[in-house]
Parts: C-alpha cells; structure tokens; sequence
C-alpha cells in the first residue's frame, strides 16, 4: 500500500465541535463575526455545511443586515442550500453549542490548527504523487515543495486587519519621529547617504541590480552595503558568492572594515601596529551575522530553497548575490543564454517578494561600455540582459575613469541610478579605496 492510500484512508485532523462553537459565537455576536472574519477563511472549516453557513453569515454582514438564525435561514434558502447543511434545526442548534461568545479566540485557534494539518497534508500528498510521476524533474519538485510548506507557515501566522485610523494614527508618528531626526530613510540604509537620498533606503521586496564591467569594484560596493546593515542595522545578511570562496570573501571584508591593505594580508605582511584594527574588525565580524555560500554554480531554485530555510531561522533583511550570469541552471534546458538569464532574474525578483526583503544581484555589463568615449555605462549594455531591466525595481550602474586612464580622476566612483520604479534616477560620486576594497561617501555626514 502506497502513502497515498494509506493517507486517504485516514480521517483528517478536524475539530466539528469547536467548528460549530465558531458559528454558534457568531450568532450571538456580531463582535465575534469580526473576530472570526480577521483570522478564518471559510476554508478553514472542515466540513462544507459550516464552510456554506460561514459564507452566509459574510453574505449578511456586507450587506448590513442583522445576523442570526433566521436571517441565516433566509438567505441559504434562496440559495437552495438550507437542506444541504441540515435544515434550520441545525442551525437552532448552532446557538445552543455555547453560551456566550466570549471564547470564539480559542475555538478559532483549535479549528485554524486542524486547517493547518489538513493544508500540510493535501500539500505533502501532491509532492508524493508527483515524485510518482516517472517524467518530473526532482529539482522542480523539491522547489515546488519547499515553496508549498513555506506558504503554508505563512499561513500559520495570521495578521489581522488594521483599520485605518490605527494606521493613520501610526503613520502620523512615523511622519513625527521622520521630522524629529530628519531621516530621510524608510528601507534599510546603505551607509551612503547620496544613494539612501535617491531611494530612501532599500525598500523590502525590491530587486537591486548593481551592474558594472569587470574591475570596477561591484563586489567590494555590494559587501560594504552588506557589512553597514550587518553591523549598523543589525540585521541578518546572506550573501551567495559564485565567484569568490568564502574564505576569500571574509578576508576582504575583514580588509575593508579594518582599512588594511589586502595584498599585504594575503601574503602575510602585516605590520605591528595594524594587528589591532584587523582584530578589532574579526571582532565585530564574528559577532555580526553574515551568512556566506559559496557553492559554485548554484541554481536560482537552491538558492531560493536556502533563503527560505536562512529566514525561518535567522530572519535575514538583505540578500546579496554574486553574480548573476554565474547561476547554474539546475539541469534545466534553455533555448538561450537571453532565456536563462531571464528565468534566473524573474526567480529572484519572486523571491525578494517572497520573503519581503531586499534582494541584491550583481550583474556584468556587456563591452558596448568600452565603445564610448566617455565609458559611461546604460541601461541597454546589460549583458544578457532579457528581463533584468523590467524585473529589476533599481539598477545601479557603476564605472571608475581611472580603470580607463590612470589620471582621470583616480580613486572616484560614478554610481548612476539609472532606473528606479518608485523614485528618481540621478548619479553621485563615491570615493574607492582599491588596496582595501573599499567605497566611502566623499563627505561626512551624519547617519540618516
């Protein structure tokens, strides 16, 4: 006997007692229906009588009207469904399963427990008839499954409805507070304020494209964003490199925050009087949460699976990649690089939406850059770029003058925002510090 079977013969996990004390509550309160309306679904009920009466008893509060036995009566009559759930006696017999509505929370728990479990049940069944199915692809199924549980939890912890003058009255504060210490930042700061001026931040959900030739420190502009809401917003950052060990990746990190030449680390020439600074760094490093994978040419689907188990546990707030045309396909077939490169960046625009964090990815820019006179980089030089520009809520393009000619300028970053969904686009200029993969605002000034 498969599992299949052995699942459908088994009764589900549901509650009918503790269904009919929802309904019975309901029609003795009508401050129980707003209860049950903020946290239930009619899905939530187990049998399709209660999930037919629940709909009634929506049905009757949009419209105003009073809600009890008879109004309920009236309206599934007309819908010829009276006898479908029992007739009007069990709907008398609704109102007697308790006497007052004065513990429709718990009732509402126990029931939203047992959707849970069914949900959980109806989910892991559909994975195991498509793992049955002799054509599927067993990457696909473990995403789609990972996907499916992960939805479900999110079901599990229920929001309810704020009213609007909540909001406005929280919102008014937030305005206040914004006024009070002339923040301009509603996302998560960067540390470079022309950039946090531009965007407000980085915005939760949003798809950040950071995009440059090879050399002009794309990597080292990603991770000092990386290290700032670490150590500054104390926030959980992960962060996948495709390109660069791990080991490697904390070193330049450690070489930034302590502003200690990363050649000299690298072959061990580290003078007495900057071991200090480079402790002082591993220090606040270790007890900062940065998270690094470093598995070479991992599929956008894995990396969508380890983010999802990193924010159960770790609630991370910025997900940074590297880099894009690096991802592996996960053994899918693609008839172009252009159809790759798009499924990829669709994938991770989902998942920043997914799990309501920022998502930054960087990417390489095609050698149209190295045409024009003045090397500034656009928007159409995107490599591969198929969907990058429109699933993209900013991009960033970078490019340092000195990379090109020595004397121009040596030691400064253009950054252009050259698309931003939700506010402008404009450029500013970043100083850059090579031997320690560092970029720095031109002028202090305090933190927004």
């Amino acid at each position: 006997m498969g599992y299949t079977d052995q699942t459908v013969e088994k009764l589900p996990p549901q509650n009918i007692d503790a269904e009919m004390a929802v309904l019975g509550a309901m029609l003795l309160s009508e401050d129980a229906v707003v209860t049950a309306m903020e946290k239930i679904t009619p899905d939530t009920f187990y049998l399709e009588s209660h999930r037919i009466i629940y709909g009634a008893i929506l049905d009757l509060f949009d419209n105003a009207v009073p809600i009890d036995a008879m109004t309920i009566n009236e309206v599934l009559q007309r819908k010829n469904q009276l006898e479908k759930i029992g007739g009007a006696a069990y709907i008398a017999s609704l109102v007697t399963m308790v006497p007052s509505a004065a513990h429709i929370e718990h009732y509402i728990k126990i029931i939203y427990e047992k959707y849970i479990l069914r949900s959980l049940i109806s989910v892991t069944t559909s994975v195991i008839a498509e793992c049955y199915d002799s054509a599927a692809d067993a990457e696909q199924i473990l995403d789609k499954a990972e996907q499916s549980i992960y939805d479900v939890s999110q079901r599990k912890v229920h929001s309810d409805f704020t009213g609007s003058k909540e909001l406005i009255k929280d919102t008014i504060q937030i305005i206040e507070d914004a006024v009070n210490t002339q923040r301009h930042v509603t996302g998560t700061p960067t540390g470079y304020y022309k950039l946090d001026e531009y965007t407000s931040g980085l915005q939760n959900s949003d798809l950040i494209i950071i995009a440059a030739r090879p050399s002009m420190g794309k990597t080292a502009f990603a991770l000092n964003i990386a290290e700032h809401v670490a150590l500054h917003d104390k926030k959980a950052v992960a962060v996948f490199s495709l390109e660069m060990a791990k080991e490697q990746l904390i070193q330049r990190m450690l070489c930034s925050l302590s502003r200690i030449d990363f050649s000299k680390v690298r072959r061990g020439f580290l003078a007495k009087n900057e071991w200090p600074s480079l402790l002082d760094a591993a220090s606040k490093l270790s007890e900062a949460k940065v998270f690094i994978d470093d598995t070479p040419a991992i599929s956008a689907m894995e990396i969508r699976a380890k983010a999802r188990r990193l924010k159960s546990t770790q609630d991370i707030g910025l997900i940074v990649i590297d880099y894009l045309q690096m991802l592996g396909g996960g053994g899918k077939r693609y008839d172009s690089r252009q159809q790759e490169i798009s499924d990829f960046s669709r994938a991770l625009k989902s998942l920043a939406r997914e799990l309501n964090i920022p998502v930054i990815v960087l990417s390489q820019l095609n050698r149209s850059v190295e045409t024009r006179t003045d090397h500034r980089p656009m928007l159409s030089d995107l490599r591969e770029s198929g969907s990058i520009e429109q699933d993209a809520d900013v991009v960033l393009l970078m490019v340092r003058p000195e990379y090109y000619d020595k004397d121009n300028r040596p030691g400064e970053t253009d950054v252009f925002i050259a698309k931003q969904r939700n506010g402008p686009v404009g450029e500013f200029t970043l100083r850059f510090f090579s031997e320690y993969a560092r970029f720095e605002n031109f002028t202090q000034r305090e933190e927004m």
